[in-house]
């Protein structure tokens, strides 16, 4: 379907790819990534032909329709409904449903056969391309990435460059191209959002093509990765984890031949220096040289999962309280945040504030750092010294400042060395430090920002979307800071994969109120997928009005009634018990298979296996959540039958 041939593409002689090859086939799901910098999103931009590569070829089949979502479309503007930008997907049906109207406008002064005999045809035509479902596709898909059914009337312009760039992705996913191209999708989605994708994105009929740090979405939506390194693209067969297992081989491998060929070049140097006087060993000492210039130099292996020692400092220890909240209430006009709630932060919490936007979670985070007004009361504790993280601070660094200066005016006390220190575990080593603010990357920023932050000798952190921006190298190396933080903090982020590694404790707002769940993202996840109510209540149908009876037969009819559908219910809910334990049985088998090196060493089989343990997955997911809802519905009426 497409085809990259010997791609080389130079930046100011720099090279970002030199004799590149990959080859994409119908309906493969494929993972892009690698460090900020390498040209994850220049290769998307050559592929559309917004770029042009300086040699090499990109050739694709006839029939290969490509649609890509990229960061530019943050600014797109429209005055037209959300609804109406999403449908404008359905381009050639929109225009078939034009010509129907005015066929229909014709008809109204005019019935003449010919004019019924088109319309039939326009109607036939419409019909082909789903045209009368278009509208509910489009606003299935826009509810399903966090739109309310309210807002699908409202002008795109209304929204935050964040919820347009969600309309965007309706819109290119309504489209269905052949080839579907993401550019950091999950940048701009909550976690229910980010779910809901992945869920699409598994059954997506065509191929795709999505750059990401998300480690866990990549995981549940693509089946091969392609690593962008060393000027090349690097494909290995299987999901995220399974490109970790397979680039730690690779990476043994290559560091014992690194390190075979560097000891051979000692060797032969040795031999150069010591007889290059010789006028004996001159013949020997000039095939030596040339040996070595001609050698194909092996790259020493980069390590990512580098692992960095920070020294926190704190100017004083906090008291065992660090904020309080008690009866807050806040409202923007009509819009009721939250009412009547309460929360405390502890000395030693780190916590997780997740769920949907437009909840509250930022405003959550102004007000406990007492810069938003509110109804209630906030207490902040003894000797609590605070540092807040938002993205909006990457603004406020000072351009022409040099990387190392910026941190000096971070006012920690800190020396130079110590400085240079911490922005070495931030990646920024050697000469980098005098690099100017001006010509860093969104990624390098928001490490510089991580770092002003981090020295800042605070014992209370807030922390708001830290890894928007970085790559995965980057979000280790915040993870391992976090880990060895000994302050508290809190921290609102949708990404699953480092909330579960620095949080133990979470947050979320549920009915206006801040709820806790005294545990890891791991143990709540299970906890909500198990236990958390499904809000659907299920509605009886209105019975016919009767003749009053006795009330004793009244109340022995509704236990009989209540017994029957509990008899009902029960027996639903064995019957999903007995093949949730079918598909727990076939996981473990299917686990088995995975694990068989004869299975692991061939790509067909193992690709196969793969794609049965996924929908294995999808299907125990949905067999626990209709059980969940069967449970909470049975204990409701055993309830009701007691009472």
């Amino acid at each position: 379907m497409l085809s990259i041939n010997n791609l080389s593409y130079y930046i100011g002689g720099r090279p970002i790819y030199e004799n590149a090859s990959l080859h994409v086939k119908p309906k493969d799901k494929i993972g892009l990534i690698g460090l900020n910098g390498t040209g994850k999103t220049t290769l998307l931009r050559l592929i559309t032909g917004e770029y042009q590569y300086d040699s090499g070829d990109i050739s694709k089949s006839n029939d290969c329709t490509i649609g890509f979502l990229n960061q530019d479309l943050l600014s797109y503007q429209s005055e037209e409904s959300i609804l109406h930008v999403a449908m404008q997907a359905f381009e050639e049906a929109l225009k078939i449903q034009h010509q129907m109207d005015k066929v229909l406008k014709q008809m109204e002064t005019n019935y003449e056969d010919k004019l019924v005999d088109k319309l039939t045809r326009l109607q036939e035509q419409f019909e082909a391309m789903d045209g009368y479902a278009m509208q509910a596709k489009a606003e299935e898909l826009l509810e399903g990435i966090g739109f309310s059914t309210k807002d699908l009337q409202r002008p795109l312009n209304e929204f935050s460059g964040g919820w347009r760039m969600r309309v965007m992705l309706a819109k290119l996913l309504l489209e269905k191209p052949s080839l579907l191209m993401l550019d950091e999708p999950t940048n701009h989605l909550d976690l229910p959002s980010i779910q809901w994708i992945e869920n699409y994105l598994r059954s997506y009929e065509g191929a795709i093509m999505v750059v990401s740090h998300d480690r866990q979405f990549l995981d549940n939506t693509v089946k091969s990765i392609v690593e962008v390194a060393d000027f090349q693209l690097n494909p290995y067969q299987g999901n995220y984890s399974f490109y970790l297992e397979e680039k730690a081989l690779r990476s043994e491998i290559q560091k014992n031949a690194y390190e075979n060929q560097q000891q051979k070049i000692k060797q032969t140097e040795r031999f150069i220096e010591r007889f290059r006087a010789k006028a004996t060993k001159a013949r020997q000492v000039q095939s030596r040289v040339k040996a070595l210039e001609r050698m194909d130099k092996i790259e020493d292996v980069v390590d990512s999962n580098k692992r960095v020692n920070f020294k926190f400092e704190f100017r004083q220890k906090s008291g065992r309280f660090i904020v309080n909240l008690e009866d807050v209430s806040k409202s923007y006009g009509d819009l009721e945040i939250f009412q009547n709630t309460d929360a405390a932060i502890e000395r030693g919490d780190k916590i997780a504030l997740i769920g949907a936007n437009g909840k509250g979670k930022s405003t959550l985070l102004r007000i406990i750092a007492g810069t938003e007004s509110i109804q209630g009361e906030r207490k902040e504790g003894y000797n609590v010294i605070t540092a807040f993280y938002a993205q909006h601070q990457l603004e406020s660094l000072t351009i022409e400042n040099e990387i190392l200066d910026e941190l000096k005016q971070a006012g920690s006390g800190k020396t130079e060395l110590e400085l240079r220190g911490v922005l070495g575990c931030f990646l920024f080593s050697d000469e980098d430090v005098f690099k100017k603010i001006k010509v860093l990357s969104g990624g390098e920023k928001s490490r510089v920002a991580l770092a002003k932050t981090l020295i800042s000798e605070a014992n209370f952190l807030i922390l708001d979307e830290p890894t928007n921006h970085l790559d995965m190298v980057s979000e280790n190396i915040l993870i391992q800071a976090l880990q060895q933080y000994k302050g508290s903090f809190i921290i609102v982020s949708h990404n699953r994969h480092f909330v579960s590694q620095v949080a133990n404790k979470i947050w979320y707002i549920e009915n206006k109120e801040i709820k806790e769940y005294p545990g890891t993202y791991e143990e709540y996840d299970y906890w909500r997928v198990q236990n958390m109510s499904r809000n659907q209540t299920q509605i009886a149908p209105p019975k016919e009005k009767k003749v009053s009876q006795p009330k004793e037969k009244r109340k022995k009819e509704q236990d009989t009634s209540l017994e029957k559908e509990l008899r009902q219910l029960n027996q639903q809910l064995s019957e999903i018990e007995d093949k949730i334990t079918k598909c727990e049985e076939e996981k473990t088998n299917l686990e088995a298979q995975l694990a068989d090196p004869e299975i692991f060493g061939n790509v067909d089989k193992l690709q196969g296996v793969n794609t049965e343990y996924e929908r294995n997955n999808s299907e125990l997911e949905t067999l626990q959540e209709q059980w969940d809802q069967l449970a909470t519905e049975i204990e409701k009426l055993e309830k009701q039958k007691k009472g």
